[in-house]
């Protein structure tokens, strides 16, 4: 009765309309059956014995169903018995108005309870009519014996098969469909008897092809030890098509009554199965948490020396290798675990959001992997990163130059080498000291060509000098063998001067001595010396290794080589008049029979020398042309490449920002339910990923850029590192918005929010949001909470507040919003609920034993329970009870109460 009045105050217009509807189908249904003489006796035998059960406890039965309520004193009887409540006086008299009164008082009384009677007046009852009176005790039965059977928020009949068929369901050869073959075999019945009292049948030896010896099995037992009246004939069931289905239920409802104690035994147990199950759950996702921010933080670790290794490489090969290590690093290891610290922060909150759902205390992970930790750590790893590339392509660089440079230092000393190869022998010699007046003055001669030519060297001396200096200050790998080759030419180079100077002071001391000298020889001498070191260093210049990296510096290497291919008509003018001096000598000689040696006492240069040596200049200015042409071709691709790069960069940088701008405002705007919120976040998320083969394919363009060692765009503001940043940041936003809608979801399946409770509170909330950035300020929300009715002072807003923003923040989220308004009237398993279901279990005791555990809990919940419950030490407890009050306390983080 109290489940009944319970459950009719929470929803009453509802239960009675069923009932109704219920009821008026069993009385037209009546109305064919009842034509069936076989179900008509069987409902005369199961409702007389129902009847006396209840009658036999006011001292009374009757034996005529027909015939003994027909003055309505026992009807009304049987109603005060089973309702508990008192019937008005009935009339005494005999006469047939007195029987119809008494009858009417128990059909109001009926009435009274919410049901509606169909077709069923007094008159029929105090004439005896069978149809009638059957179908009015059917009617007391549904509403006194039936009707109050709620499994699962079922209706009275479906309630009832349900719980049938949930005792029965272990049971072999028990397959409960209904309420009239499913129970012909007698089976079902002895099953319900065995599940809740198993010393009572054997089971076991049951046979199915044995169905009279099963009812009657059945009958004997619940008649004599469970004190339930047999209502039923073994044969009759047998032999019966279809037993009546309205017997049947009424015989089944007092088995249902009789193990109702069991009935709540079964829902504290199935309490506390879900209290565990949720603890459980919740404990597998603090594992799974620890474990992956374990895992994450090891890699970060891991990983961060690697990329502060600043370690140079001595060749270019090597840093190559050290950059195609980093894209590697970038392609393949970095993105799995990005996309494992954003799963690592949907999990947390997910776990934090059924935590709070299930009133469990908040999770806090172990020290230092909090996600505030595992931010920090992946921001220090990205800072590294960042640095590790700009040390990368910095060294790139300066190996490209080193490389160039120590080319120039070995051509240069080359050269020079080559030039000074035998100098120091030569100004070493004495010859001056047995020649001749002229071969004095041509000794003298060709001393002034060589300090001519000595000092022309001098600039390339210090180039060699520089270019050292240069190397030393890069840290070129090979250092000591470029100082050691730059000091031999520098001490070599101070020898020769002071070599030249004491030759000369030679020759002036017999200068005077001499008296003529060779003035075409010496002229010769002297045009020819600047003119080879012209054609030495045009050779040089023009065989001078390049590096450059824009198309302005190519061009401006191409202007220096026309100006220098301008001068080049001067230089043949001043080529063509050295070689007419020797052409002079020659027609001198001639004419007046002069025997030349062939040699030039002044010069070792000679008219073929500088053929030669033109003839080379001539042939290497083509070669320099195409050589600047090849790099003008290089350097338009790599321009090509530049502005490719930047075509693309340009739209997918905005791209991003534009994405990441309408995610912040997407949760705001978006109408409709959570549902279509979330596959409209899903939709969009999608969208985002479908767009990564334009990331890929800038990542490829970015490579090709690096592999032609371009490092530098003037065309686009945006680096790859600026988009792959960005790209990261798109992923994780869209990831976070979906997960806040889910736990919005969780909230609102946990809470019982409809859906347009949530529209209503989002309009709110959107109303108040006046940044658009999806939080209030605490002056929003408190305008917000007084706009929905709330009477606030300052320490009940502050009290508020310190539910909603309970990390002190200074705004309101929507979450915490949804949160606070459904968190007074949700409901929520408490730790006094849990204590209670265990005290049923533990039949009223302050302790629980390891066998009550696992004979009313699941297998591994139960063992779940006995491994964390302490031992119990009150005075009253037995050996091996346990204390399920602390248990339960710290299930919800409390202290024992």
């Amino acid at each position: 009765m109290t489940t009944v009045e319970t459950h009719m105050t929470y929803s009453n217009s509802y239960t009675i309309n069923q009932e109704e509807v219920y009821m008026t189908q069993e009385d037209d249904w009546d109305r064919d059956l009842l034509l069936d003489p076989a179900w008509e006796k069987q409902q005369r035998k199961t409702f007389t014995a129902w009847c006396n059960s209840h009658l036999r406890k006011a001292g009374t039965q009757i034996d005529n169903i027909e015939e003994d309520f027909r003055n309505g004193l026992k009807l009304m009887l049987l109603l005060e018995v089973i309702s508990g409540e008192r019937l008005p006086k009935p009339d005494k008299g005999k006469m047939r108005f007195h029987k119809i009164a008494n009858v009417n008082k128990a059909l109001d009384f009926i009435c009274s309870k919410g049901v509606k009677l169909v077709s069923i007046g007094a008159e029929e009852i105090v004439d005896g009519n069978a149809k009638m009176t059957l179908g009015m005790i059917w009617t007391i039965i549904l509403r006194f014996a039936i009707q109050d059977i709620s499994v699962e928020e079922t209706s009275a009949k479906e309630g009832l098969l349900l719980w049938c068929q949930r005792k029965t369901a272990p049971y072999r050869n028990v397959n409960v469909q209904n309420f009239h073959i499913s129970w012909k075999d007698g089976l079902a019945l002895c099953a319900l008897i065995h599940r809740h009292r198993p010393d009572l049948i054997d089971y076991a030896k049951l046979r199915k092809d044995d169905p009279i010896g099963n009812l009657n099995t059945a009958f004997e037992v619940a008649e004599k030890f469970l004190d339930i009246p047999k209502m039923l004939d073994a044969e009759d069931i047998v032999n019966t098509p279809k037993p009546d289905e309205k017997a049947i239920m009424t015989y089944v409802s007092c088995f249902y009554h009789a193990f109702a104690g069991a009935e709540q035994a079964e829902t504290a147990a199935n309490r506390i199965c879900k209290v565990l199950a949720v603890n459980q759950e919740n404990e597998k996702l603090m594992e799974e948490y620890e474990k992956l921010a374990s895992e994450l933080l090891e890699w970060i670790r891991r990983t961060t020396p690697w990329l502060e290794n600043r370690a140079a490489e001595q060749t270019m090969r090597a840093m190559q290798q050290k950059l195609e290590d980093f894209r590697d690093y970038r392609r393949i290891h970095k993105p799995p675990r990005v996309q494992e610290k954003c799963q690592l922060e949907i999990n947390f909150n997910t776990l934090q959001t059924k935590l709070r759902l299930s009133n469990r205390p908040a999770f806090m992970p172990s020290e230092g992997k909090m996600v505030s930790d595992i931010a920090n750590a992946w921001k220090g790893l990205e800072q590294v990163e960042k640095g590790y590339e700009e040390w990368l392509l910095t060294e790139i660089r300066r190996l490209e130059r080193l490389d160039h440079l120590a080319e120039k230092f070995k051509q240069k000393c080359s050269m020079h080498e080559s030039w000074t190869g035998g100098k120091e022998d030569l100004l070493s010699q004495k010859d001056f000291e047995s020649a001749s007046l002229m071969e004095i003055r041509a000794l003298m001669r060709k001393h002034e060509a060589f300090e001519s030519d000595l000092a022309a060297h001098q600039d390339r001396v210090e180039q060699i000098a520089a270019i050292a200096q240069e190397l030393n200050e890069l840290d070129y790998h090979d250092a000591a063998t470029v100082n050691a080759r730059c000091q031999g030419i520098c001490d070599q180079w101070d020898n020769l001067g002071t070599l030249t100077q004491k030759r000369r002071d030679a020759l002036e001391r017999v200068e005077k001595l001499w008296e003529t000298i060779d003035q075409l020889y010496l002229e010769f001498a002297k045009r020819a010396a600047p003119f080879n070191n012209w054609m030495d260093g045009a050779m040089e210049d023009l065989q001078d290794m390049f590096i450059v990296h824009s198309i302005e510096e190519i061009q401006s290497l191409i202007t220096a080589h026309d100006q220098f291919k301008a001068t080049l008509p001067e230089a043949d003018k001043e080529r063509m008049a050295t070689m007419g001096i020797h052409s002079e000598i020659l027609k001198i000689a001639q004419t007046y029979g002069i025997k030349l040696s062939g040699i030039n006492p002044y010069t070792n240069l000679s008219p073929q020398d500088i053929s030669t040596k033109w003839d080379t200049v001539k042939h290497l200015v083509p070669l320099r042309d195409q050589m600047l042409q090849e790099e003008v071709a290089r350097q338009q691709a790599n321009e090509r490449l530049r502005r490719q790069f930047a075509a693309q960069a340009n739209i997918i940088g905005p791209w991003i920002q534009t994405k990441m701008e309408e995610i912040s405002h997407v949760s705001v705007d978006i109408a409709g339910s959570l549902e279509e919120q979330m596959n409209s976040l899903k939709q969009y998320e999608q969208n985002i990923i479908n767009y990564k083969s334009n990331i890929d394919k800038l990542e490829g363009d970015h490579q090709l850029s690096q592999e032609s060692l371009i490092f530098d765009n003037k065309h686009t503001n945006y680096t790859m590192e600026h988009v792959r940043v960005g790209w990261e940041q798109l992923l994780t936003t869209i990831a976070r918005t979906i997960n806040e809608v889910e736990n919005q979801i969780l909230t609102r399946d946990a809470k019982g929010i409809s859906q347009e409770q949530l529209n209503e509170f989002r309009a709110s909330f959107n109303h108040f949001d006046r940044k658009r950035n999806g939080m209030m300020d605490p002056d929003d929300f408190r305008a917000c909470l007084i706009s929905m009715g709330y009477d606030l002072g300052e320490v009940e807003f502050a009290r508020i507040m310190t539910l909603v923003d309970a990390n002190n923040t200074g705004v309101v989220t929507f979450q915490a919003f949804i949160d606070f308004m459904t968190r007074e009237t949700a409901e929520t398993d408490t730790a006094e609920q849990v204590m209670a279901s265990f005290k049923i279990l533990a039949s009223d005791k302050n302790y629980i034993t390891v066998d009550e555990l696992r004979r009313e809990l699941p297998p591994d919940q139960a063992e779940y329970c006995i491994s964390r419950m302490t031992r119990y030490i009150g005075a009253d407890g037995s050996t091996g009870a346990l204390d399920y009050i602390s248990f339960s306390s710290a299930l919800y983080g409390e202290s024992d109460l």
